[in-house]
This record gives structure tokens, C-alpha cells and sequence, in this order.
């Protein structure tokens, strides 16, 4: 099938959806069934909004660079197609610019919209294939061992673990407590990750708080009060979505909450909402770090097979598409044995849609506070190896699109 493609980003930026786009954009220019390659700016507003600009006008540098910029070079936006002619409108786009593939990079909901697009082509008869390409810092992605931004963000956020407690460590006498707050929203996949710091009983993180873990006041405190008693100071991962026994987030008292698009509480406050708790249930001086949106991001120090595999979901999606899948999200299969690979499936985009996969129970560890070695191993390969950004000036030099838009 001949004609051209749209490839977009959604949600939240990432060290490697970037390496993702790339995926696609370098396998579908090779293609000469693929008349033209566009973005879409800022993602579904951008087709809605005829934004889309022609990849096949930038410089191949600025492409291949896309493999060591953060963030989002296409754009990307939190918006939820609400209507059946909101998504008429898209399909209207792609008939009127002759668009014949569409490959979204994204999350759950992003899954969903693929999938309702490639729904709508089919039932009016226009011929079409949208693909998925896997997004999400959380993990949280069913039908797939693990997601492209993972591996990146618990290399950071354990890194960024280890050096805070070093720094507890050597000023427990003035600063005994550091809390440090987790994104991931309901699933503890990133919270849990910083466990990877962790190689002797005195290494931070000390305690985990994750949502698949209700949080009991009395236990944590006994707990915080164990390392105080043994090594005279604790530092804490919560993740941003822990929850109370009755299911309502801990933080949710100090009402710094509010809904997105598709009606996900956006979260934060946790690490404030424990320094407080350990600073009057035990009289110890406590700090915390919102590390926010800064731990999605970091380039300078990415995981290299995160980057790899992002960049192959993108150029697999394309290599299926033009072999005839539709309604398809591209999936990393992790294979059997000791030495770590991954290959690519396939997963319907009707059956990810809006799912969404926890943190193992049975991954948690007995005290409810640290987890098991079979996460460790399951981690520690998504981690390995070290994207070199390109440098300027001491400092990281990243692309940027011209944006040839399309008329």
C-alpha cells in the first residue's frame, strides 16, 4: 500500500521516545511505499489542528540526533479525543493529505486512540494502518516485559539514590532523614527500581514505599525507628501514588491534587506528607526531593539498551505496518536463559487500551519495604550501558527540528 505516514508522541517526555521516533522516521524514509513522512505537531492536537510538518525536509543529523535528545522533539500533549467526530476529524486529515500509516508513540491512552482512529478507517472503508509504539516511564504497559523509558528513569532515579545517601551519610547528625518522591503514578515500577542502589545493608534506600503496598503509620514508624537504632539514619523512596488501606493516596489531605484529560489524578506530595510524619512521630530533623518531571528526562546518563530498544519498537512498528499489521502495539518479549535479550511481538491495541499493569505482589518483599531478587534480575539488564550524548561547551548539544510545515 502506497502513501505517506504521520508519526506523533504523547504524554509525558521521556529520555528515549525520542530514539523511538527515530526508529520510525529512518525505516519509513527508506521505504519507497511510504510517499512522504510527516509529524505531527504536539501530537493528536497536531492532526487535529492540520499541524504536521515534513520530516522528509530535515536534516538527516538532526534525525539521527533524535537517538540523544530528551523530552519530546515532535511535541506532545495530554488530550483526550472526546467525540466520534473529533475522531472523524482526524481521519479527514488523513484522507485529505493521502495518510495511510500512522504510528503514535505513546502510553496507555495513546493505545486507546490508535486504536479508535484504525477502528473508524475501517468501518468507513478507507484503507489504513495505525500502530503502537510502547511509551511510559511507569511500566505500567500491559502485554509487554517492559516499556521503553523504564530502563532509564530507575538508572537515574537509583543513581540519583545512592549519591543522596552518601550525603545523608555524612551529615545524619544534622539532616537524619531524606525522603525522596517517585513518579509512576499507581504502579510502584519506578519507586521499586532504586532498589538497584542498594548493595549492603547500609545503602540507601533503607525503606520503599509503593502503592501495591497499603501504608500502615505504626510499621513504617518502627521501621524508620530500626535504621535510626542501627545506623543512625534512614533514607525513603515513596512513590507518588502510596496509598492508605482505604485506598486514598496519603498526600490526598494536602489537596495538591487535580484530574488530566483522561481523568487520572495527577499526583505529588508524598515525600512532603512523610517528611512531616517522621518529623513529628519521631523527632528527627527530615528532608525530601521531588526529583518531578527532571528523573524522565535524563539524557546525561540514560540506559543504552533502553535507547536501543526504543529506537527498535519504532523500526519494528514500520517493518509491520508495511507488511500488512494494523490495530497493533509493538511489544519487547524478554527471551528464556541466564544472558539477557529481548525480541519484538505484538499486542492488539483494543486489549492495552487504557489497562494497566502493577507491581508485582509476590515481587515485594516480607518486611513491605524493600522487594525480592527476582525484580533485581528482572531490572538490572534494562539499565546497562550508557547513551554519549553529543557535547558542546561542557555541556550536552541537543537537536532541534526546523519544522517545515506542510500547507
Amino acid at each position: 500500500m502506497k502513501g505517506k505516514c504521520v508519526v506523533a508522541q504523547s504524554g509525558g517526555p521521556t529520555a528515549v521516545i525520542n530514539a523511538s521516533a527515530c526508529g520510525v522516521i529512518q525505516e519509513a524514509l527508506k521505504s519507497p511505499d511510504i510517499t512522504g513522512v510527516y509529524a505531527a505537531h504536539n501530537g493528536i492536537l497536531g492532526i487535529m489542528r492540520e499541524e504536521l510538518f515534513d520530516l522528509g525536509k530535515e536534516d538527516p543529523a538532526a534525525i539521527e540526533g533524535l537517538k540523544t535528545t530528551p523530552a519530546a522533539a515532535l511535541g506532545s500533549c495530554r488530550y483526550k479525543v472526546k467525540t466520534e467526530e473529533d475522531y472523524r476529524a482526524i481521519l479527514n486529515v488523513f484522507k485529505k493529505h493521502d495518510i495511510r500509516y500512522f504510528f503514535y508513540i505513546g502510553g496507555n491512552d495513546s493505545m486507546d486512540t490508535a486504536d479508535k482512529v484504525n477502528r473508524l478507517a475501517l468501518k468507513e472503508g478507507y484503507e489504513f494502518r495505525a500502530m503502537g509504539v510502547p511509551k511510559t516511564i511507569d511500566n505500567d504497559l500491559a502485554f509487554t516485559d517492559h516499556c521503553p523509558g523504564y530502563g532509564s528513569v530507575i538508572k537515574y532515579l537509583a543513581a540519583m539514590t545512592m549519591e543522596a545517601g552518601r550525603d545523608t551519610e555524612a551529615l545524619y547528625t544534622a539532616d537524619t532523614v531524606n525522603v525522596i518522591e517517585a513518579m509512576g503514578r499507581n504502579a510502584g515500577w519506578i519507586a521499586a527500581g532504586t532498589a538497584l542502589a542498594k548493595r549492603s545493608e547500609e545503602d540507601a534506600p533503607h525503606i520503599i514505599l509503593l502503592p501495591e503496598e497499603p501504608f500502615d503509620p505504626e510499621r513504617f514508624k518502627a521501621r524508620v525507628r530500626h535504621y535510626l537504632d542501627t545506623i543512625k539514619r534512614c533514607v525513603i523512596v515513596v512513590s507518588e501514588g502510596t496509598k492508605n488501606p482505604d485506598g486514598s493516596y496519603i498526600a490526598e489531605q494536602k489537596g495538591e491534587f487535580a484530574k488530566d484529560a483522561f481523568g487520572h489524578t495527577q499526583l505529588g506530595g508524598a515525600a512532603n506528607f512523610i517528611k512531616a510524619f517522621v518529623e513529628r512521630e519521631l523527632k528527627v530533623k527530615a528532608r525530601f526531593a521531588i526529583p518531578s518531571t527532571i528523573q524522565r528526562t535524563g539524557m546525561h546518563f540514560a540506559s543504552l539498551t533502553d535507547s536501543r530498544e526504543a529506537y527498535l519498537v519504532g523500526q519494528t512498528a514500520v517493518r509491520l505496518a508495511l507488511a500488512g499489521e494494523s490495530g497493533k502495539m509493538v511489544t519487547l518479549v524478554r527471551k528464556p536463559g541466564a544472558a539477557y535479550g529481548c525480541e519484538t511481538g505484538l499486542a492488539e491495541l483494543s486489549q492495552v487500551a487504557n489497562g494497566e499493569k502493577l507491581f508485582p505482589k509476590e515481587w515485594i518483599g516480607d518486611d513491605g519495604y524493600s522487594v525480592r531478587q527476582e525484580f533485581i534480575d528482572y531490572a538490572r539488564p534494562l539499565i546497562m550501558g550508557e547513551v554519549q550524548p553529543l557535547m558542546e561547551g561542557g555541556l550536552p548539544s541537543f537537536m532541534r527540528f526546523k519544522k517545515h510545515f506542510v500547507k
